[in-house]
């Protein structure tokens, strides 16, 4: 184990007003269940996460855990060194917050944070960037429909009239056009969790999730529940 990095042996998940991890997507793969069901899976790989900085009440206002994910050696600003230094952990290259319920979590800075977190957690939501497609048009974009192909057609994938009349004689905002489709921040919501793998720092989320192999992703515990009194 390096120098400076403690472990918890057992965190109670319920100090986390919602549980999270950062991770790094590894790709996709295929699981069977014992009546020979083939089902897609990403394979993710969540933490451990180290606790950079300990928030409290008393003087920040809240009780919140500050984790970082994935090393990172190089282009180091000086302030965030003597954030890592003064934490006793390595540098990282990602930092996101951690909302906790109360003072009484026993967690300390350097603290490690693993997927056993997640234990009894079935929906989780996971959070990323997505692949980016470059200049795409209305119809791969935003899901136009497609003109008419008959002979003599002029307006196939054309996304049709974008102005106004006289009044108000302008194009309004926010209409949806051709442009730069994906790289931008996306979230897969309740996706079932196949699998955690402890010992390989590792689950298994059915289905897609945004961002390409080796991605930075954000694995959290859903929030959406299924109501109650509803049949399908």
């Amino acid at each position: 184990m390096e120098e400076g990095k403690k472990t918890v042996d057992k965190i109670n998940p319920d100090i986390f007003v919602r549980r999270k991890l950062l991770g790094r997507k590894l790709g996709m793969t295929q699981v069977f269940d014992e009546n020979g069901i083939c089902t897609p899976v990403t394979v993710i790989e969540a933490g451990p996460c180290n606790v950079v900085q300990v928030k409290s009440v008393d003087k920040d206002g809240y009780d919140a855990v500050q984790i970082g994910f994935s090393a990172k050696t190089k282009n180091v600003a000086k302030p965030q060194q003597g954030h890592f230094e003064k934490a006793g952990v390595e540098a990282v290259r990602y930092l996101r917050e951690v909302r906790l319920k109360n003072g009484e979590h026993g967690l300390t800075a350097g603290a490690a944070i693993n997927v056993d977190i997640f234990d009894g957690v079935k929906k989780i939501d996971v959070t990323g960037i997505s692949k980016g497609k470059g200049f795409a048009g209305t119809i791969k974009r935003w899901h136009f429909k497609q003109g008419p192909v008959s002979h003599g057609s002029m307006n196939i994938r054309q996304p049709g009239s974008v102005g106004q009349s006289s009044s108000p004689s302008r194009v309004f905002k926010g209409l949806h056009m051709s442009g730069h489709l994906g790289a931008k921040k996306a979230t897969c919501k309740n996706l079932k969790l196949v699998k955690i793998d402890s010992e390989k720092n590792t689950i298994l989320v059915e289905g897609a999730v945004p961002g390409p192999k080796g991605a930075f992703v954000e694995v959290s515990a859903s929030l959406i529940k299924k109501k109650k009194g509803l049949s399908s």
